[in-house]
């Protein structure tokens, strides 16, 4: 079986989750390779940048946006889910947060099994100098793909997303959750 890649002409051969894929293979895993191939790089390009301008991390930069979208303020467990990571992790994020003078945490009045993260001003003021510059990055790395086509994209991915999502909630209605 010959393994014909869908690498650019001219460039050297990059390590990723699609080469080396044979285009006989499934059309539905050659393009869930390719998102998985446009994240990493992209996500790649942005955790270097944060690193290297801000010296925090993108989990860390994804809290502080979570939080700033939310209001300022979130509990544990709605940030948690909101960034898709475990309770565990969430701790740890909110810790070097807390370190940083960008967020407090309070145990809720109502409930103090409940902890609510809140957004300082120190943290609004760092979250506001790191937005434009993330936009930018991120704008970087999809210019070479003219307007109407990410246009068309977003479409057709909010199509895939729906697909996804639909899957899921089948999956749980089998499993009875």
């Amino acid at each position: 079986m010959s393994l014909e890649r869908d690498t650019p002409p001219n460039r050297p051969e990059q390590r990723d989750y699609e080469t080396g894929l044979a285009d006989s293979a499934h059309l539905d895993l050659r393009v869930w390779l390719r998102l998985l191939t446009c994240t990493t790089l992209i996500e790649r390009q942005i955790k270097r940048g944060l690193r290297g301008d801000f010296e925090t991390t993108l989990p860390r930069f994804d809290a502080l946006a979570q939080l700033d979208r939310a209001g300022g303020t979130m509990t544990m467990r709605e940030l948690s889910s909101h960034m898709m990571v475990t309770n565990g992790n969430i701790t740890a994020i909110v810790d070097r947060l807390l370190e940083d003078g960008f967020v407090v945490r309070r145990a809720d009045p109502k409930d103090r099994r409940v902890h609510k993260v809140q957004l300082t001003d120190a943290g609004r003021e760092f979250l506001a100098t790191m937005i434009p510059v993330h936009n930018a990055w991120v704008s970087e790395a999809m210019a070479q793909v003219d307007e109407q086509d990410l246009a068309h994209l977003y479409k057709l991915l909010g199509q895939l997303k729906n697909s996804a999502l639909q899957r899921d909630e089948e999956r749980d209605r089998e499993s009875g959750r």
